[in-house]
Parts: structure tokens; sequence; C-alpha cells
């Protein structure tokens, strides 16, 4: 049995960790270029005297507190001492729209809000929402006064200088004896990709069952570097987290911007993210060596490629391959011997590769054991990249709803292309529209149980009906089938399929993937429910996009209205388009794009983008519904 799964709620384990490793580095993060190290028992004192304060101004165990921060070590900080307390976090990024913040502490009944900075504060916080909370927090800045409340600054509650008094040790440790497995850890607001946003009940039990088993699924132990990339309130990054700081790692707090160089300084042996970022890593990689030169951008590409199909001929050869029907006995035979000799000639090439390979995994800080990605499902032409080049990628599949973790693809699962089996002791079976169970290569809804599952949303009794089975299985609304050796594989999103006028159902998910290999292509959303055939949404990348057109027309653009204006372009770029999406890569003709439309402005974070960078397709179509008009016209 995984040690975590004898505790009964999340402070224990962060208690556990101080004990063990009370002088390890917890955390490394920066404040205007300034570097700081944090040990685990700072650690431990920062959350003590966080939670003396809250408590102090009147939190107590199931207050609800709202959180509207992005990533930082003022963050982990608050999350714990609320989980010390007992009190219930309702997280939030700092880019909430200001709508979407007073629907959440107006739904939730938030009693407290902790704010990133006074500025962010002032930026969405009207006096009609102050007015119902009882006290207000700042990471930063000072304590003021406001009409309705009295906003306490961290830098003024928390007397930092002072010596901690071993009672006062003894009293917050007794803490972890008043919460049950049970209660209430933490409401989520889920992104809102199909509207408004829902409340997602989450109890220690659900949180502890993904703590106990992540660990042997990445054989995590306490000497391995996290570099933190993703908004902490995030279900995925908030899993990681407090994985580290459980099995006593050490998190780096990075961002966008220094993501690279950060890569390369602190070397560390885990990176967590979600497909879309890997999938701009891979163009960015590709788009950098082709500006270099053509022919090392063709070399490189031959030698990712050769190592791709080596890989996959021993994946053939050892029976990880998704398989979803059963093979003849004299075929199984000679595609094995096929993929034998093939791997011959391919061995020479994969060790040359892999040399070659060396200096850009250097460009990752030259230990990355392993890197993470998850919330949904990876294309497999990147999953295959990122394992040609020599990285290893884990590929798991959750939702907030699961606390999050459904399926992984762990180290000791090959088979890629897949999300791997189901977590251990999580049920997950695929039904039809009736509701009956389908066996393995049979398409149909994923449908999940286990400690993990949440136990409902937040008053809203009518979306926990249409949530769950009768047998108590939660209705994910991902499409997805089994292999024959059992591991998930999700093939689209029912809320997301494009039915086209001739009744073709569409999963846009995959060609947006295809369309994004483009180097000029920054985002691309699919439409076209109900018409004759499918219109593109394309976000340009302008400088690349100069490149791209001066190179393959022979033309030159000098501002964006050159590019969203010109109809000649865009039907160019379409057939370019149309020729990836080829039935040699497993597409149908009602799959190619009929028309594209070039957007001038960048989709945005908390609009078009949700803060794990996925689509929110209600809001596009409707923001840009003129645009989608004159597509269709």
């Amino acid at each position: 049995m995984n040690k975590l799964q004898s505790y009964d709620n999340i402070f224990q384990l962060f208690i556990n960790t101080w004990r063990q490793y009370p002088d390890k580095t917890a955390f490394v993060y920066r404040v205007n270029g300034v570097e700081f190290e944090v040990t685990y028992n700072k650690l431990f004192e920062d959350v003590l005297l966080l939670a003396n304060a809250f408590m102090d101004k009147k939190v107590t165990k199931n207050s609800k507190v709202a959180i509207i921060s992005d990533n930082r070590y003022s963050w982990i900080v608050t999350d714990l001492a609320l989980v010390a307390i007992g009190a219930v976090s309702v997280p939030r990024g700092s880019d909430t729209p200001v709508d979407e913040f007073e629907f959440i502490i107006n739904h939730s009944e938030s009693d407290f809000i902790v704010f990133e900075t006074p500025v962010l504060m002032k930026n969405i916080l009207n006096d009609s929402t102050a007015k119902k909370i009882k006290n207000i927090f700042v990471m930063e800045g000072n304590s003021e006064h406001r009409l309705f409340n009295k906003i306490y600054a961290y830098n003024e509650i928390i007397k930092k200088d002072r010596e901690i008094a071993y009672n006062e040790i003894e009293e917050f440790l007794s803490l972890a004896g008043k919460h049950k497995i049970d209660d209430l850890f933490t409401l989520i607001y889920t992104s809102g990709t199909t509207g408004t946003p829902k409340g997602v009940l989450l109890t220690n039990r659900n949180f502890l069952a993904n703590l106990s088993r992540t660990p042997d699924m990445v054989e995590l132990s306490h000497e391995d570097v996290w570099l933190s990339i993703l908004p902490s309130w995030h279900i995925f990054e908030r899993l990681a987290e407090h994985l580290a700081v459980m099995q006593g790692c050490t998190t780096i707090y990075s961002n966008i911007k220094t993501f690279a160089d950060d890569l390369k300084k602190y070397s560390p042996t885990i990176v967590a993210t979600v497909p879309r970022l890997w999938e701009a890593l891979y163009t960015k990689v590709n788009a950098t060596i082709k500006k270099e030169s053509e022919k090392k951008a063709k070399i490189f590409n031959l030698l990712v490629d050769a190592s791709a199909a080596y890989r996959r001929n021993k994946r053939l050869l050892n029976d990880n391959l998704p398989i979803f029907e059963k093979k003849g006995f004299f075929e199984n035979i000679f595609s094995k011997g096929l993929a034998l000799v093939k791997m011959i000639c391919l061995k020479p090439v994969e060790m040359y590769a892999q040399k070659k390979f060396v200096l850009l995994r250097e460009k990752f800080g030259g230990r990355l054991r392993l890197a993470v990605s998850g919330g949904g499902s990876l294309p497999q032409f990147v999953d295959e990249w990122i394992d040609a080049i020599g990285i290893r990628i884990v590929n798991a599949y959750g939702m907030t709803e699961c606390a999050p973790g459904i399926a992984g693809r762990d180290l000791h699962c090959e088979v890629f292309g897949t999300l791997g089996p189901p977590i251990k002791d999580t049920e997950i079976r695929i039904v039809d529209e009736d509701g009956n169970i389908l066996a393995a290569g049979e398409e149909g809804e994923i449908q999940v149980k286990g400690e993990q599952v949440f136990s409902g949303y937040y008053k809203n009794e009518e979306e926990n009906e249409k949530s769950f089975t009768e047998d108590g299985f939660f209705k994910t609304g991902d499409l997805g089938k089994f292999t024959l050796t059992g591991e998930l594989v999700i093939t689209g999103r029912a809320k997301e399929i494009i039915v086209l006028a001739n009744g073709e159902n569409i999963d846009p998910t995959k060609i947006e993937s295809t369309i994004s290999m483009f180097p000029f292509v920054k985002d691309a959303v699919l439409v076209g429910q109900d018409k004759k055939g499918l219109g593109a949404l394309i976000v340009p990348d302008f400088e690349q996009m100069k490149d791209y057109v001066s190179e393959k027309y022979n033309k030159f653009i000098h501002s964006k209205e050159d590019v969203t204006k010109d109809s000649h372009i865009a039907e160019k770029v379409r057939k370019d388009i149309n020729k990836f999406l080829s039935s040699k890569k497993g597409f149908r003709d009602y799959e190619k794009i009929h028309k594209i439309s070039f957007l001038d402005k960048d989709f945005k974070l908390g609009e078009e983008l949700t803060n794990t960078l996925k689509k929110k397709r209600h809001y596009i179509e409707t923001k840009y519904r003129d645009i989608i008009n004159r597509l269709f016209k």
C-alpha cells in the first residue's frame, strides 16, 4: 500500500513532509528578479503564521475563501494554510473576467477573498460584491480601508520576524485531527469552455485518491525537481504542486517568458504541462531550426522520422501498439518479421540521431527524465516526436471533476497513441447512446467511477442529474474507446463534435492540431455546425506569415491587413492545409477546409482561451459570429 493511503486529510501529509525533510529546499521563486529559496521548515512556519492570521480574522473550518492569484510562493502558502484550518478554497486566476469573478463569488457564497495584488482587487471588485464579504486579504501591498471592508496585507498580518513558541506549533499540529476524509477541500469552477462555469466540489478523499496513486506511476522521489509553469489554481497543476510537497521534492516557479532559460538554469527532472504547450514547443523547435538552415531542418526532420519509425517498429515487435481488433496468426507473424527487419535497418540511424539530439535535450536542462502531459489527449505526432528526441513522455487524462486523474500512461506503459490504462482502483467503461456497455475497439462516451470522482456540482441539481448514471458513474462527455489490452484512447468530445449538413460527425481537435503544425499558425478553430463544409478561423503569427508567403507564393506583405483582407492568400493557405489533411494521414474528404478567415487579434487567456489554453468554443462562436456568417455566405 502507498504510504499516502493511510492519511485522512491533506494537512497530515504536509506535516509528514515537514518532519522528514525540514532542511530541504521546497520552493524556488523570484520577486522582481531576485531569487529566493524556501526550505520545508520555512514553508511550515509561513503556513502556520498565515493560518493563525486567517483564524484571527474570523476564517474558520468550512469558511469559503476565494483565492484570485497566479502561481507564486504566496499561493501555495495560502492553499496550505486553508487546508490546515479546514476552510474551503475557491481558486481562480488573475485574468478572470469581472462578470465571471462576480458570478463565482456570489454563487460560491464566499466569505473571504484573497487577491494577488491591490491593483487586481481594484480592477475586478466592485462595492456591491465587496459589502457581502467579511474580510479581504492581499498578498502584496499594504493594509487599507474601503467603504465596506478592511483590506489586510500579508506583510502586516504575518509577523515573520517573531519567534514561534512551542505551544503554537503543538496547537497548529492538533488541527490535523479535526479534519475528516470526506470534508470539503476545495470548490473549483470549471473553465467554462461551453458556457457558465460550474462549481466542482472536491473533498479530501477525492484529492488523496490521486495523491496516493500518482507517485508510483512516475516513480516520484524527494530528489526530483519540478518546474512549474501552469496556473496554480488549475487542478492539474495543483495536484502536481501538492505531489511535490508531499514527496519532499523541490518546485521551481517559472512562467512562459522565463521557461526556456529556467530549463537550462535549474535542470529539472520533471516538467508537467498541457497538450497545447507541447504542440507549441513542437512548432517552435521546428521553426527555429528551419530559420537557421533549410538543409539543417531537412536533416533534423529525417532523423526524427527515422527515430520515430524505429521506436514504432520496436513497439510493434513488443506488442506495444494500440490494437482494436485481433489479427490473424500469419498476419501477426509477418508484421512482426517486417518490423524486425525495419528495426535492424534503422538502428544505425537511430543511434546517430540520439547523439545529435543530445544538444536539443540539453536545452531542457540535461536531467529531464520525465515530461508529463495532462488534461487531455496529446496528438500522436507530438507524442512520437517528444519520444523520438529522447524525452520520456507520460500522457495522462483527467478532469476537474476527478481531481483530476482518470487514466495515465505511466513509466511502464509503452503503448503510444493512448492515455494508458485506468488509474488504480478506477472503473472506466465505454457506453453507447442507450447506455449499453461497449466492447474494446468500439467508440462511445467515457464514464468513470472511483474515489477521485467528485460528489457533484455546487447548487446545480439539474446538472448533477444529467452528469451521473443510476449506478453512480460520472458521464465525462468525452468520446473514447479501449484497446484490446486495456489502454484508453480519446476520440473526441461529445459537446465539441461538429455535425455537417450531410450528417457527418467531425471531431475538430485533431484537424486543429494538424493546422497548428504550420509555423505561421498560433491558433485555429473549426466551425461549420449544420453547414455544407468546414470553415477555419486562424490566428496567424504575422512574422512567420510574412516569411511563409514570401517563400511559397513570392508575395510580400507589410501589415496584418495584407493578410486578413487578401482572399488570394487565404485561398492558397487553405489549399496547403488541405494537402496535409490527406487520406494518407487518416483524414476523410469531408474533413477538408472549405473556407478560411484570418483573425487580426491573438486569442486571450480568460476570453477565447482557458488558463490551460483550451478553446472556449461557445465564446469564440459568439464573438466572431459575423465573421463565421461571412465564411458561409
